[in-house]
């Protein structure tokens, strides 16, 4: 027997979803709840296998009492079960643990397949939210990796002294090492040395990448 706990602000959709549920063989609806509240206060009595969790409720909302319900109770699935198709609600609430999203208007065998494939282990997610969902964990994953990078460049970028900068800033502006050598009166092999000790210091290659490195982001870290 599959426990299920109706959360739904609108009291005529909790009792019809309760009737059609019930008349379900294997399903047995053991609350109706009218907001994120009520199902906190009736959940550790009634022991839900699974909880029908509307987005939009007063009181509490769904997405605070999905987060809340998986935190203390991991154990118990929640479908999400709204009106909305693109909503940032629903979003959060997957991100906060919800075990999948469903529209109000499925058909008995939809909410019926989805439920039983929840309880299963498997998750529902409509097919615009996935794909909605991919597109924000790749740019999690890329913001992630910029911020990454720009701690690893600027873990680099502290180690250079003024003396690097200014050779840095003149190889940029394409003056080879006999022109930057004579200009800051050393010899060609010493600006030799500091580029490449410069190289090494930002994991560049060779004086192009390091031009191309200062003019698109080098510039704009160089100390006044």
């Amino acid at each position: 027997m599959i426990n299920i706990m109706i959360a739904e602000d609108q009291q005529l959709i909790r009792e019809s979803l309760k009737i059609i549920l019930n008349s379900i063989e294997g399903f047995h609806v053991v609350s109706l709840a009218g907001n994120g509240e009520d199902v906190l206060r009736q959940i550790a009595v009634k022991q839900p296998d699974i909880i029908l969790m509307d987005i939009r409720m007063p009181v509490m909302d769904g997405v605070e009492c999905t987060r809340i319900v998986k935190e203390t109770y991991p154990d118990i699935q929640v479908l999400i079960l709204t009106t909305f198709l693109d909503d940032d609600f629903v979003m959060k609430a997957l991100a906060y643990g919800a075990n999948g999203y469903i529209l109000k208007g499925v058909s008995l065998h939809e909410l019926k397949h989805a439920i039983e494939t929840t309880i299963r282990g498997g998750s529902v997610i409509h097919p615009d939210v996935g794909a909605k969902m991919i597109t924000m964990f790749h740019q999690e994953r890329k913001l992630k990796q910029e911020n990454q990078e720009h701690k690893r460049v600027n873990a680099y970028v502290r180690r250079l002294n003024a003396r690097e900068w200014d050779i840095i800033c003149q190889i940029a502006h394409g003056l080879s090492n006999k022109e930057i050598a004579e200009k800051m009166i050393f010899t060609e092999g010493t600006i030799r040395n500091y580029l490449s000790i410069i190289l090494e210091k930002l994991q560049l290659r060779d004086r192009t990448q390091l031009a191309i490195w200062y003019l698109q982001s080098g510039m704009k870290l160089q100390p006044a």
